[in-house]
Order: C-alpha cells, then sequence, then structure tokens
C-alpha cells in the first residue's frame, strides 16, 4: 500500500513565452515518427502499454491525446473515455468496468479520465461517500501493483491548470461554436469548486503517487508545450528500439485498357 504522505501544492510558475506554431509542428512531426518507432516496438515485443490522463476541466487532456494519436494506428494506440456508469455498473466492483479496458499484449490503451473519477468529480461533486472514496484510495495503489506485476506499463499524468487560464478556456467553449460540445453541464456545476478539487486532488497525490505508479504533474498554460512535453515524457517512460523494416517500393502497373464506364456517377457537387 501507498505510504501517506503530505502533499505538497503543484507547481504553478509564471509559463515560458508561448512557442511558434512552425517550431511545434517540426518538433511535433519529429515526436510522430518516433511514436511510429515505439508502436512497431510494442507490436514485436507484445509490450502491454496504460496511459492515464487526468487533470482539471480545461486542462487539455483532450488536445494532448489527440496530439499523441493522430499520427499512429488506432488499433495499437486505443483510447477509452467512458460515459457515467449505468445503474448496473454502479452496482459492481468499482474497479470492475475498467478492467475490460486494460491493454491486451501489442497495445497502447490511453485513458481520457480514469478509475481516478472516484478520487475527483465523484467526490467532489458528491457522487459517493466519504467512505467509499477512503476506500477507493486505499485499494488504488493495491490495483495498480497487480497490473504492473502483470506486466503493464502504467503511466500516470496529471494535467494542471491555473484558474485564470482554465476560466479563459471554458468561457472559448461558450462562445465558440465548435467547442460547445466539450463544455458539460458538469463543468458549469465544478467551476465554483476549485478549492475542493485543490483538496480532493492533493488527498489523491497522498494516496497514489507510489514507486510503481508515480504521477507526473504537466503544466499546461501553453497547450503546444505540455503536448510536446508529454509525448516527449511518454517516449522517454518506454525502452524501445527501432526495428527496421524491408525499403517499399511500388510495382508497375497498366492502367488504360479498360474503356471509361458510361454508368452515372453521382458525383458530389464541389462548392470549393
Amino acid at each position: 500500500m501507498a505510504d501517506k504522505k503530505k502533499s505538497k501544492p503543484v507547481a504553478t510558475n509564471t509559463p515560458p513565452v508561448p512557442l511558434k506554431r512552425k517550431e511545434y509542428e517540426k518538433e511535433l512531426h519529429r515526436l510522430h515518427e518516433e511514436l511510429v518507432t515505439l508502436q512497431r516496438w510494442v507490436v514485436s515485443k507484445g509490450l502491454k502499454v496504460c496511459v492515464v490522463f487526468e487533470g482539471r476541466d480545461g486542462a487539455g487532456k483532450g488536445g494532448t491525446i489527440k496530439a499523441l494519436t493522430e499520427r499512429v494506428s488506432p488499433r495499437v494506440f486505443r483510447v477509452v473515455a467512458l460515459p457515467a456508469p449505468t445503474e448496473k455498473e454502479k452496482s459492481q466492483l468499482y474497479f470492475q468496468r475498467y478492467v475490460p479496458h486494460l491493454p491486451s499484449a501489442g497495445e497502447i490503451v490511453i485513458f481520457d479520465r480514469s478509475w481516478y473519477n472516484r478520487a475527483g468529480v465523484e467526490r467532489v461533486m458528491g457522487f459517493c461517500t466519504e467512505e467509499q472514496v477512503e476506500k477507493f484510495l486505499d485499494g488504488a495503489p493495491i490495483i495498480e501493483k497487480a497490473m504492473v506485476e502483470a506486466g503493464i506499463i502504467l503511466i500516470k499524468y496529471w494535467l494542471e491548470v491555473t484558474p485564470k487560464e482554465q476560466e479563459r478556456r471554458l468561457r472559448d467553449r461558450i462562445n465558440d461554436g465548435r467547442k460547445t460540445w466539450k463544455l458539460s453541464p458538469m463543468d458549469i456545476k465544478s467551476f465554483t469548486r476549485w478549492d475542493d478539487y485543490t483538496e480532493a486532488r492533493d488527498a489523491m497525490f497522498a494516496a497514489t503517487d507510489t514507486a510503481w505508479a508515480p504521477w507526473f504533474v504537466a503544466r499546461s498554460e501553453d497547450k503546444k508545450r505540455v503536448r510536446l512535453n508529454i509525448i516527449s515524457h511518454l517516449l522517454s517512460q518506454i525502452p524501445y528500439k527501432d526495428i527496421p523494416e524491408e525499403p517499399v517500393k511500388l510495382p508497375k502497373r497498366k492502367i488504360g485498357k479498360i474503356k471509361p464506364t458510361a454508368y452515372p456517377f453521382r458525383y458530389n457537387k464541389e462548392k470549393f
């Protein structure tokens, strides 16, 4: 079981100058190539990787996960974002609904929020009792140790954002029609509970920041920087090597032997 220890405030130093898009895209391109190399290694060696993303509302989890997965195979990098539990799931062992989603050999499973809902939103918003929270905090390190001993590489990230930046991002979701889907009623209810979430976060860190499954905190004031930093860190946590591939050469082909068809294709109207 994890040793109980005093929580320390997460650093919120002044962020560096925002990264320029050209510099960001160049480094992201390089990291995407490394992720493809990692992907081949994971499949070849049958590794099992589980990555947990947690953090405050608006901290940038979704954008970071998108940057992490946009150039790799969804059959290897599998994202899990579970909805609210059903009545049946509420009656089960708490961890039960997460177990089927854990990685098999050759998979990297990314949890966009995870079993740590119990230590965060469920606790703060009163969806569970304090007794249930304490049982979770006592049991999570044991479950995670069992996962690690079963060969799962478990990596946990907490994205931290300042109150000012969180408010700016949430207001942006309200005002930008492309982002309204990101705003849930729970985001609005949670908005006034900053201190409660801070207290819940600190208690979670104190109980579950273990030697076998530590928490890694990433400051997310600059979305571009946090994406690059997390991808770089993730690559450093999984020892891998490049697996040479046979050079690919397209074969010759002959076109034009078949006469053009007279079928009346329904072409999409070209407005642009």
